[in-house]
Order: C-alpha cells, then structure tokens, then sequence
C-alpha cells in the first residue's frame, strides 16, 4: 500500500510538471471599465497596454493579482506619459499583490487615493509623473503611499503637489510596525511649496512607527524646490534606513532624520538648502557634501530621551552618532546645537575628519557630554566651540576629489570617486 502512494504521487509529479503554464497575453484597453476587466483577469506574464488618451475614474482602479519574478502583470501606458488617469481615484494594488508593474502614466486624479496596501509585495511603480489635484477634503493626503513589503519606487517625476500630505509615504500594516525594504531610487521630485505640517517630498514611518526598522533605501533622487514644510525633502521616522547619492538641489527643505535609530546618511550633495537634522541614537553621517546651505548639519538639543520612557513624539536625544568625512563649503552654519530651554542635549557625538572652508564657525548651545572631536581641517573660518584639539587650519583644495578623504571600508560602504550632483537628466521617467 505504501509502495503504491508512492508511485501514484511520482505519476501525478510528472504529470503537473509536463503542465506548461498559461501564456502571457499582451492586452490593449481603452477604457476605464476595460482596464479593469483586463486587471481582474490578468495571469503571470501578461502585459495591460492602455492607449494614449485621458480616461476620467469615479472609484478605484484595484488590483488583486499575482504575478511571479520572472512573470510579473505589467500595467503600462501606450507610450510614456502618454496614458492620464484623472477623475477621483487612482491605483489601489491590495495584497494578496504581488510583481505588479505599473509604468509610464501621468496621473491627474484627487491626491490621497494611490496606494500599495499592506500584503502587497514586490511591486514597481516606475516612469510615472504624479501631479494629482487636491482632494479638497482634511488631513494628509499623498500622492502616493507604500505600506506593503518589497517595493520599488524608480524613476517617476513628482511635481506641484498644492495640498498636506507627502509626495511619497512609507508607512506599513498598522499599530507600530513598519513597511520593510521600499526602494526609492531615481526619482525627481520638484516645487511643493510651503503649504503644512506633514509636507515632506518623501517620509519614512510615524512617530507611533519609529522604533521599528524599514530597511527602506532611498538613493539617487533629485529634490528641489521642495519647501512644504521646514522638514520639505526627506522626514525620516524609523530605524535602520540608507539615505545615499540623493542631490537636495535648489530650495529643498531640510532631510531631517527626526525620530529612530541607526541610519545611515551618505555620499549626498545638500546644495543652496537647509541641510541635515538629526535625532535619535547610533546614526552614520558621512562623506556628505555641503555648499552654501543655509545650516549644513544641525544636531537637535533634546527634549526627551526615549530609551527612558519619553513619548515617542518627543525630539528624541542623540547618542552616539557619528558625522565624519563630510564636507562643508560656505555654509551660514556649519556645524550646529541650537538652544532649547531645559534641552537634554547630545551625549557621546563624534566630529571628525571633516572638511570646513569659510561661513560660520562650529556653534554648539547646551550640553555635549563625552563629544569626540578629532582631525577636522578648517580654512577662512575658525573652529567656535570646537576645541583646538579637534582641528588643524590647512589650505582646502577644492579641485580634488569631494570624497578623497573616505572612512575605512571595512567599516563603512565606500563612496565612489566620480559622485557628482544629479542633473534632470538622471532621474524621472525620461532619464532611462
């Protein structure tokens, strides 16, 4: 009896294997209801052309489908920026998703309502320009938010956002978990203007979500003009996230890594913006370029210290970060601790190894116990409240390398020797 089991499940073994699967089909719709029609029935491999043209939606376009690595369901515009999605709704890619492509639309409907939930996995949203319409309705409202695992954000334009809420929101499954490993990479985002609270280009978590780690890596944006809040480009509130090779170019806000542990920020241009906040605990900051920002890097003087039971919305005192091998040209502030009335301030920060030529003097305000200073060089400025021991004055060659001074590799990732600003033509959907 055993021997036949056996067997029986050998044959049906064979039988399935010699199954071939269904062949993709590539589809062309030219509306709305179709579209849809051709989403709900949509297996691995298939590709959803939608014509050029502008097609009005009065609810959701929803996605519920899987796709594999090698097979996954292309939702694609007729040529790029060819397809505009107005009316009220956009994409909803629900889980059980999975290797969901969605490439080349313009998307012109109400803001708030495109969005990968969570369970969905795996899914590209790629070569799109966002420039929704306000709902006209309260509360934040991104362009689009991303609170499933595994996905990707490449090579879109977001632009004109006139309303509260972020252009790109990484959130996750509720309570204080966090969507894990988005990448956000090649994306240009432009002009949101000073409009409120919660008006970050890209923001990373909740202060509810902050000690939970994302994982997320963002690398390779362009930001400018994005001025909706004092935290305008990046707001970061969760552990262990890259912010790489991003250039904040022109009017960007600050990249705050506001709440949450043990980031990384590196190999980034800030230029003519307000540069880098930090809170929070174990953070590398290095390799980092400054020109002519208004504040280069600002360590918050905190408020609450969250390892000992403060509120999570607290500006969370920092510990132990490390700002090395930046450098910082002609910034208003350099290096800087604002004062705050009964501030914590930092404990057990170190500066070294960075390059200061001309604008303020290093400018700290409050209590920086067991600071490490060491090895920085100066010219035209002088070192304020950095001790004389941390620093030597040296003539600054500016037609070096920015980065020929980089950490030890085998601690830290290196930083290429031809990073350079990002330029229009390396991000968006035109730029590949």
């Amino acid at each position: 009896m055993i021997y036949s089991i056996r067997v029986s499940s050998f044959c049906l073994l064979v039988l399935f294997s010699n199954v071939s699967p269904s062949p993709s089909i590539e589809k062309r719709v030219s509306s709305i209801t179709d579209l849809q029609q051709a989403i709900s029935t949509a297996n691995p491999g298939d590709r959803i052309i939608v014509a050029n043209g502008t097609y009005t939606t009065a609810e959701s376009i929803v996605i519920s489908k899987q796709g594999t690595a090698d097979m996954p369901i292309t939702i694609e515009a007729e040529t790029i920026g060819g397809s505009e999605i107005s009316g009220t709704n956009g994409f909803v890619i629900s889980a059980p998703s999975s290797y969901i492509i969605i490439k080349g639309f313009r998307f012109t409907h109400k803001t708030g309502t495109c969005r990968i939930e969570p369970g969905a996995t795996h899914c590209l949203i790629t070569r799109n320009v966002f420039e929704c319409v306000p709902a006209g309705t309260s509360g934040a409202k991104p362009y689009l938010n991303v609170s499933g695992d595994d996905n990707e954000i490449s090579y879109n334009t977001f632009q004109n956002k006139k309303d509260e809420g972020q252009m790109v929101s990484v959130q996750g499954p509720g309570g204080d978990r966090m969507a894990k490993r988005t990448w956000i990479h090649h994306n240009y985002f432009y002009n949101f203007p000073p409009t409120a609270n919660n008006c970050s280009a890209i923001q990373i978590g909740l202060s509810g979500r902050s000690m939970d780690s994302a994982f997320c890596i963002v690398e390779y944006n362009l930001f400018v003009k994005t001025e909706g809040e004092n935290e305008g480009a990046i707001c970061h509130k969760s552990c262990n996230n890259i912010i790489r090779y991003n250039t904040f170019g022109e009017r960007s806000e600050e990249c705050s890594i506001r709440h949450g542990n043990k980031s990384q920020v590196y190999g980034n241009f800030f230029i003519n913006t307000t540069g880098l906040r930090f809170s929070g605990d174990d953070h590398l900051i290095y390799g980092n370029y400054f020109l002519r920002c208004k504040k280069a890097i600002v360590c918050t003087n905190g408020d609450g210290e969250v390892k000992e039971g403060s509120k999570l919305t607290c500006h969370d005192r920092a510990d132990r970060v490390k700002v090395i091998y930046n450098t910082i040209i002609e910034c208003e502030s350099s290096f800087q601790m604002p004062d705050r009335n009964n501030g914590l301030g930092a404990t057990q920060i170190t500066f070294s190894n960075n390059l200061i030529r001309g604008g303020a003097p290093v400018s700290i305000r409050g209590s920086f116990s067991g600071a490490v200073w060491e090895g920085n060089i100066l010219w035209n400025t002088s070192g304020g409240d950095m001790p004389a021991s941390g620093f030597r004055t040296e003539e600054i060659n500016l037609n070096q390398p920015f980065f020929q001074k980089n950490p030890d590799p085998s601690k830290y990732p290196g930083i290429p020797l031809n990073n350079r600003p990002l330029t229009i033509s390396d991000v968006g959907p035109d730029a590949i």
